[in-house]
């Protein structure tokens, strides 16, 4: 009997894309034979990057994981994690400042589908104040070297490009 695949769903905004995710998939790629990106659409929140660019950024930086796809999900990540053919998501938590969120989510999750699975993975230390309402500050005011600190290089040019637009609409009269 064939061993059945060992796949994990890694689920988030993913807006921007950061250096702490790309962590959070390098090193789960590295745990599963299959990684999926699921990338949660939320109309109510206004997002920076469409569902369209976000695929095509973190299409981008998951490049050199043959074992990593990328997919959009609308509703509940337990159902998305089935859908997938999973039942183990994966969770990438900061230190202090996730964990709290990260228990009650997990809480939830189970009494949703208590056979799914969370696996946390602590986020390396040098990406663990990474997050992307960081991301827009840093965007605003450093230059490409710095902001290279903190999102992969596929996603300066389309995040300045975000950032001059939104500030071109809020200085409008």
């Amino acid at each position: 009997m064939r061993n059945k695949a060992r796949v994990a769903v890694y689920t988030g905004s993913f807006d921007p894309v950061t250096l702490g995710h790309l962590n959070v998939i390098e090193r789960a790629s590295k745990l599963f034979d299959e990684l999926v990106v699921g990338i949660g659409l939320n109309s109510e929140k206004q997002a920076l990057f469409t569902s369209d660019e976000k695929v095509e950024l973190l299409e981008a930086v998951v490049a050199p994981f043959n074992n990593v796809r990328v997919a959009t999900f609308t509703g509940l990540a337990v159902s998305f994690v089935r859908q997938c053919g999973s039942c183990v998501m994966v969770r990438g938590v900061r230190p202090l400042t996730d964990i709290a969120g990260e228990f009650t989510m997990l809480m939830a999750n189970r009494q949703l589908d208590s056979d799914i699975e969370t696996v946390f993975l602590m986020a390396d230390e040098h990406y663990s104040h990474v997050s992307s309402s960081l991301i827009k500050q840093i965007a605003l005011l450093s230059d490409d070297d710095k902001l290279a600190k903190f999102v992969p290089h596929p996603v300066i040019a389309p995040l300045r490009a975000k950032m001059q637009g939104s500030r071109l609409k809020t200085n409008e009269p």
